[in-house]
């Protein structure tokens, strides 16, 4: 079974943050000694790098879920949680990172490359960090931020600088064992390669690495054979090698029909018409190879291309062929430009950006869009009526409700932020005249009773016991009362000269 994975997908899951604390101090005389509750820790993000010491993806195909540490909750006596540790994935250089429909998402090529792919959740504030002058002992918390969870797609291309490319069994495993130190399968049947091996050549002052890749037949572009596969690999090779058996036996194979063959498949799968080729016409050391190379040769100079005549077994020829490969990789290198240290852009946020965008749907809700809108709705506990009146005072300091006014929100629409849904109800902002009531508790969000309150009953009984202003004249002798009017104060008047009894029930005079 071959070890070389090349192609995998991966199930990625940052942390999550930390929830927030919601704690009071209390201690022996102090039974409130104000909030106290702290932050929770953020989650772990899930990071790649380039490591040259790893030239497979195999690791990721036998585990390819991956999850970070989540970040640990607050604690009383503002103690903030832990953060989760980052997790960092070794990758070979030449790793494209990518979505499942085939966004490009980073190019991971020189050692240290690094890409952070999935970033934790933050962690959420405690009812200490949420105090303020107006709310100076908050009822809730924040709650920890999911982190991202995405699945990606990581495709190896090889790195090298010279790639050969031919039929199965033209020798080009022959050729990169002895022109370097790599020791590929070798065997006399078709397809013995079925991974791409990489070689470094090393001659006199010049150092450039060689792909061999499985062998090419025609319909490789499309899907037939190993080709489709690892054609990636010679994606970025600067220098491509038509390595030719000029001895083979196969009825209608001769060097030009396989090169036409060959160079058809790699214009078909594209991008390479701009590389150098060189001809290696091998196994120049069986006679009829020798003859055919000699017959070919002036037409494939014809052709504009430089050929060799080499032998891998009695290594003929190799050393002119090798100087030629790493002349045209040093022309290769002087002609790109030098790599440009990363540059940090500053992007300064437009004037008109609000942070956040309303759209009206088709079956007339209204959707907001916004990093902040949406972070803030994840880290609400709207069990809590105070950390949801605390969410709606943030929504509308944004400008959230003002928008869906001028969208044409009418009372009672659906708006949707993030996962949530809501009906919406347009509300005053109380602002600075805003008084938060019990701890956990939104009076904003509590419906009206039918029933008075204690504080109504309260002054309702005041209320009846204070005596109007016309009764306190007449007891005081200001104001003679009406004539046949006894009210209450005249009659405590009347009892007190004894000229008025009181009534009894038979009628008769009262003693």
């Amino acid at each position: 079974m071959t070890t070389f994975v090349d192609r995998v997908v991966l199930h990625l899951q940052a942390g999550d943050g930390g929830h927030g604390c919601v704690s009071i101090h209390r201690e022996k005389f102090k039974p409130f000694g104000g909030p106290d509750g702290g932050n929770g820790g953020h989650g772990g993000s899930v990071s790649l790098v380039v490591d040259p010491q790893v030239h497979t993806l195999l690791d990721f195909h036998f585990r390819p879920h991956v999850k970070a540490e989540n970040g640990r909750g607050g604690a009383g006596s503002n103690r903030d949680g832990g953060n989760g540790a980052d997790l960092v994935l070794k990758v070979p250089d030449g790793t494209v990172v990518q979505t499942s429909d085939g966004t490009v998402l980073a190019d991971m090529v020189g050692a240290g490359t690094t890409f952070e792919v999935a970033r934790g959740g933050r962690g959420g504030r405690g009812n200490a960090s949420l105090a303020n002058s107006r709310r100076k002992a908050p009822g809730f918390a924040e709650l920890g931020e999911p982190g991202e969870q995405l699945d990606v797609v990581l495709e190896l291309k090889s790195v090298a600088d010279v790639g050969l490319v031919g039929f199965p069994s033209a020798g080009k495993s022959s050729l990169i064992s002895v022109i370097s130190a790599a020791k590929p399968k070798i065997a006399d049947y078709p397809f013995t390669t079925l991974v791409p091996n990489l070689g470094v050549v090393r001659l006199d002052n010049h150092t450039f690495t060689v792909a061999d890749v499985p062998g090419l037949i025609p319909g490789a572009a499309t899907g037939k054979g190993l080709g489709l596969e690892f054609l990636r690999h010679i994606e970025r090779c600067a220098v491509l090698v038509h390595v030719i058996d000029t001895a083979t036996l196969e009825p209608g194979r001769d060097p030009l029909a396989d090169i036409d063959t060959i160079e058809a498949e790699l214009a078909e799968y594209g991008g390479l018409a701009d590389r150098p080729r060189l001809v290696a016409l091998n196994k120049v050391d069986v006679p009829d190879g020798r003859d055919l190379a000699e017959i070919v040769r002036p037409d494939l100079e014809a052709r504009g291309l430089r050929v060799f005549e080499v032998s891998a077994a009695t290594r003929e020829g190799l050393k002119e062929f090798m100087y030629a490969m790493a002349e045209l990789v040093a022309q290769s290198r002087a002609a790109t430009p030098p790599a440009e240290p990363t540059r940090i852009v500053i992007r300064p946020k437009a004037v008109d950006d609000a942070g956040f965008t309303i759209e009206a749907e088709d079956d007339g809700s209204y959707t907001v869009r916004g990093v902040r809108p949406q972070r803030w709705v994840r880290q609400t506990n709207f069990d809590n009526d105070e950390a949801v009146g605390y969410l709606a005072d943030r929504l509308a300091r944004l400008g959230v409700e003002d928008q869906l006014a001028k969208a044409g929100a009418q009372p009672g629409d659906l708006v949707r932020i993030g996962e949530r849904e809501f009906d919406w109800q347009p509300t005053l902002y109380a602002g600075a005249e805003f008084v938060p009531g019990a701890r956990g508790r939104d009076v904003r969000l509590e419906e009206k009773s039918t029933r008075a309150s204690a504080a109504e009953r309260l002054a309702a009984r005041k209320a009846r016991r204070q005596r109007p202003a016309d009764e306190v004249a007449v007891v005081s002798g200001e104001v003679e009362p009406a004539s046949g009017e006894v009210g209450p104060a005249s009659s405590e008047v009347a009892a007190a000269s004894g000229e008025v009894g009181p009534a009894s029930d038979d009628g008769d005079d009262a003693k």
